[in-house]
């Protein structure tokens, strides 16, 4: 069986410019705009390309999938997964557990993400980066996961957490 890859990418810096649009409707803040691809460029630099992206729904999500796919050398399927906006850790595993991709993306929100990825984390994670996310998973971070098992079979604690990128670190 391949080994499997799960990135999870918190969307991109948001705007609070206009009080009259719903928190589902902010879009992307000038800073999002310029990490987002930022973040797609990184990706595929490193090779770390996904067969699938799940992504909330929500329009900042949404702008920051879009512009991801942009720097992608190859077109990647999307599935817009309502469950993942202000999603719990474990209705993101839930999600995570119906994939039938090899390489799998994660777009969505905090304080869900971060705490998700704080406890997929298992053994063989890298403690250093476990603490980067720990202390603050920022806007555009991506984290970065192996496993040697089935998505159906995923457990919280059942992965291995490799990287966590953050724009800042890319500049």
């Amino acid at each position: 069986m391949p080994v499997k890859q799960l990135l999870v990418l918190r969307h991109a810096k948001s705007s609070w410019d206009d009080p009259a649009l719903t928190d589902f409707d902010r879009p992307l803040a000038p800073r999002g705009l310029k990490t987002a691809p930022l973040m797609g460029r990184e990706l595929a630099r490193r090779g770390w390309l996904p067969d699938l992206a799940l992504v909330s729904p929500a329009l900042r999500a949404r702008d920051t999938w879009r512009l991801v796919a942009q720097e992608l050398p190859k077109h990647v399927q999307a599935e817009f997964a309502e469950e993942l906006y202000e999603a719990a850790p474990a209705t993101v595993l839930a999600r995570v557990r119906q994939v039938k991709a090899t390489n799998l993306l994660v777009i969505g929100h905090n304080p869900g993400l971060q705490q998700f990825v704080l406890r997929l984390a298992g053994a063989g994670s890298d403690e250093s980066v476990f603490k980067k996310i720990e202390a603050k998973f920022l806007t555009a971070a991506l984290a970065r996961f192996t496993l040697d098992e089935d998505w159906a079979d995923l457990a919280l604690g059942g992965a291995r957490l490799t990287h966590c990128l953050r724009p800042k670190d890319l500049r």
